[in-house]
């Protein structure tokens, strides 16, 4: 009978830490972009059309300026302060959304025999090095709603010697319909989509351009 006081204080003390496990907090939001639809691939060359002879591809992992390496949704305030969506974010983070989206639209391109991921075991005639410079929502503008944009410093070279073909810039823009979360995000899609296409389309001609130039010295 003498335990039964202090068994009650213990039970009174296990209720009020269960409490402390317990959070209201709303979870956050996870949003996902898509790839563009195939992009579609460079002209037609006597180097680079045939089945087999394109050339394969190898995407190294994305990297970024920073404060973007994260998975926060990144906005820009108009004091250039850089801040993120609370409650709302990514997959992964933002070099890595990218990266992921870029093997998928250079695959539908058509463009190449093969495109791997940096995890590939397999070897590829050609790499691709892409640095995210701008991933965000600007809301430094006179509009309601945000502009994303989005700016990829690309650099597409030859396995063989680490000889660079091409450096080159591609991004996108978009205006967010309103200052809603779910407008935001397919503002950056849409700016997304537009960033990957043009990194396709020059990657692809960099490379045509650059096997032409080599079969002609060479004869």
């Amino acid at each position: 009978m003498k335990l039964l006081p202090g068994a009650a204080v213990l039970c009174v003390l296990l209720s009020g830490c269960t409490g402390l496990f317990h959070s209201s907090a709303r979870p956050d939001q996870t949003y996902y972009l898509r790839a563009p639809g195939g992009a579609p691939a460079p002209p037609a060359t006597a180097t680079a059309v045939e089945p087999g002879t394109r050339g394969s591809l190898r995407v190294e992992q994305a990297v970024s300026g920073p404060g973007l390496d994260s998975s926060h949704i990144m906005l820009v305030q108009a004091d250039h302060r850089m801040n993120f969506y609370a409650g709302s974010r990514w997959p992964g983070t933002a070099p890595q959304v990218i990266g992921a989206l870029a093997v998928e639209t250079l695959r539908a391109s058509g463009a190449w025999d093969s495109v791997q991921d940096s995890t590939s075991p397999f070897p590829a005639n050609y790499l691709l090095h892409i640095t995210l410079r701008r991933f965000d929502a600007d809301y430094g503008g006179s509009a309601a709603a945000p502009e994303v944009h989005v700016l990829l410093d690309c650099t597409i070279g030859r396995r063989a010697g680490r000889e660079v073909v091409a450096s080159f810039m591609a991004q996108g823009t978009a205006t967010a319909a309103a200052d809603r979360m779910s407008d935001v995000v397919a503002a950056f899609e849409q700016a997304t989509a537009a960033a990957l296409t043009s990194m396709s389309q020059q990657a692809g001609e960099a490379v045509s351009a650059h096997a032409g130039h080599t079969d002609a010295s060479v004869r």
